[in-house]
């Protein structure tokens, strides 16, 4: 499975986003799909996950009520709408897959390169 993200760039505070992860091959049901991203000097943090087969997610604190992860399986695609963005939330932003219902990176296994989101203040 080849994970490839895309849909990121430099956003004014408030601003909408809709991030978007392309998978190749097949993903089967029991995946789980999650975004990460990581800012410069800091670790990557957890964002969102969701289950491949059924519309289960979460969130992390930071971003509840503005973000929101979903999944279109007729594209093997999965999306971030990120909603009114702040500053904080620029970072590279990392689509994952894994089979653990977990915020933790190393519980995924297949990684896409990466988008670089920039929020202005």
């Amino acid at each position: 499975v080849q994970l490839q993200a895309f849909g990121g760039g430099l956003v004014q505070a408030g601003d909408s986003l809709r991030l978007s992860c392309e998978a190749s091959g097949r993903i089967y049901s029991s995946a789980v799909m999650a975004w990460f991203r990581q800012a410069p000097g800091k670790d990557r943090e957890f964002v969102a996950l969701t289950r491949w087969s059924r519309p289960a997610t979460l969130y992390a604190d930071s971003v509840k009520g503005r973000f929101t992860i979903s999944r279109d399986s007729a594209k093997n695609t999965v999306y971030l709408q990120m909603d009114s963005v702040k500053p904080e939330d620029s970072a590279v932003y990392y689509c994952a897959r894994g089979i653990q219902w977990s915020g933790q990176s190393d519980d995924y296994s297949y990684w896409g390169q990466g988008t670089l989101v920039t929020v202005s203040s």
